[in-house]
């Protein structure tokens, strides 16, 4: 039996943050992470205001600022014409929310977390690979590939797209998008173009769109690319090849073609999420982060949610301790799953109608154009419900924004 009170599968950023947020309640926390050694792949993360807040509360985000890139502004282009259809200033932004919106290389941030956990005494293992969860009394277990039974009174499955553990709660697969993301990130002195590095710039097209904005204190540009794969659509198992990014951005405008010969060409990655469901709990196991809720990348809020799930599992044993210290396992996990679930399912649900907004084309894709660039500049209306403060309980949770019919356009055109 393990000496812990808390059990975290999986060692990826929504493991390491929440395990660094149990553990600053005096909890003995444990994590189990299946690779050799803990680290992340991938390039940047945009962190909004909801989670810029949380980490000012956990005494991380000056850390973390110094380690990214704060923006003055987040621009939306037309990636054919690279014509400007909307912006955001990230000052007012910040005045607005009362924190920053910044820019952030993806091991930057876990490293960040990696050593505040181990500053906190989180006991981390490596070479942990869980394949099989299971109650017990008053507790959980989890079995590795070893044959070693872990037991500890809460279990958290961090363990991503793929989790083990949701098996036990809905016998659903992944739903693939169609769509595959190319990254790829260029030491400034080797751009053959110029870059504002104070923004963050998506150029949204047909069937694609691509993101890049500075890093790592503006040394770096960090670049996406993504696009529908036709031999996706058509079935077949090899799909989002090169070839097929190149000729998806072949008709883009010159700065977004600039950037292709900068992608990594050696990796991809297909975008896959889940059907949002209601159940995250089961006894004393509770899914968090991607194993609940993955999303498409549309609203940049992936790593954000599963953040957010730490914070708030954390913020509830906290207020629901006993007398002697003591914590009330199951009313904190009553009270995460009251709340956590509902949010995330309309991040990821706007998530996948946001990719389709951006990835209209003719008719659509000027109707599309014509209402971005007739928006207020201060019109906070569709970030509200995400930007603000991270919701305890059902009833912090904002409403949501109300969808504009892209048929508004026409009243525009007829009435000017």
């Amino acid at each position: 039996m393990s000496n812990v009170d808390v059990i975290i599968v999986g060692g990826g950023i929504g493991g390491l943050s929440t395990a660094f947020a149990l553990a600053r309640l005096g909890l003995k926390v444990q994590v189990l992470e299946q690779a050799p050694e803990f680290g992340e792949v991938g390039a940047g993360l945009q962190l909004a205001p909801n989670c810029t807040r949380i980490l000012d509360d956990y005494g991380l985000l000056d850390k973390a600022k110094s380690l990214g890139v704060v923006p003055e502004r987040m621009v939306m282009r037309d990636a054919i014409d690279g014509s400007e259809l909307t912006s955001l200033d990230l000052r007012d932004l910040e005045r607005t929310y009362g924190y920053p919106y910044m820019v952030i290389h993806r091991s930057d941030l876990h490293g960040l977390f990696l050593e505040a956990c181990r500053t906190a005494g989180v006991e981390l293992l490596t070479h942990q690979r869980v394949t099989a969860y299971a109650h017990a009394e008053g507790n959980a277990t989890v079995v590795t590939e070893d044959g070693t039974t872990w037991v500890a009174p809460l279990v958290i499955a961090a363990d991503g797209l793929h989790s083990v553990a949701r098996k036990l709660l809905v016998d659903d697969e992944p739903v693939s998008s169609s769509y595959v993301a190319y990254r790829g990130t260029v030491p400034i002195p080797e751009l053959t173009r110029p870059v504002d590095l104070s923004e963050v710039v998506v150029y949204v097209g047909p069937r694609c769109h691509f993101v890049h904005y500075g890093l790592r204190g503006g040394d770096l540009l960090n670049q996406v690319a993504v696009f529908e794969s036709p031999k996706a659509l058509a079935g077949l198992e090899d799909w989002g090849t090169p070839d097929e990014l190149d000729t998806a951005f072949a008709a883009t405008c010159d700065d977004v073609r600039a950037g292709m010969p900068h992608m990594w060409r050696d990796k991809w990655w297909r975008m896959f999420d889940r059907d949002p469901i209601s159940t995250w709990v089961q006894g004393r196991i509770a899914l968090l982060g991607d194993a609940a809720h993955p999303p498409l990348q549309y609203m940049a809020q992936g790593a954000i949610m599963a953040i957010e799930d730490g914070w708030v599992l954390a913020e509830h044993l906290k207020r629901l301790r006993a007398g002697d210290g003591a914590p009330d396992w199951d009313g904190a996990l009553a009270a995460y799953e009251a709340v956590r679930p509902e949010h995330c399912r309309r991040v990821v649900l706007t998530a996948r109608a946001w990719g389709e907004l951006w990835h209209l084309g003719g008719r659509a894709r000027e109707q599309r154009n014509l209402l971005l660039r007739h928006r207020a500049i201060d019109d906070y209306s569709f970030t509200d419900w995400v930007y603000g403060p991270t919701a305890l309980f059902p009833e912090d949770e904002p409403p949501m924004f109300e969808p504009i019919p892209l048929a508004t356009a026409d009243l525009i055109v007829s009435n000017s």
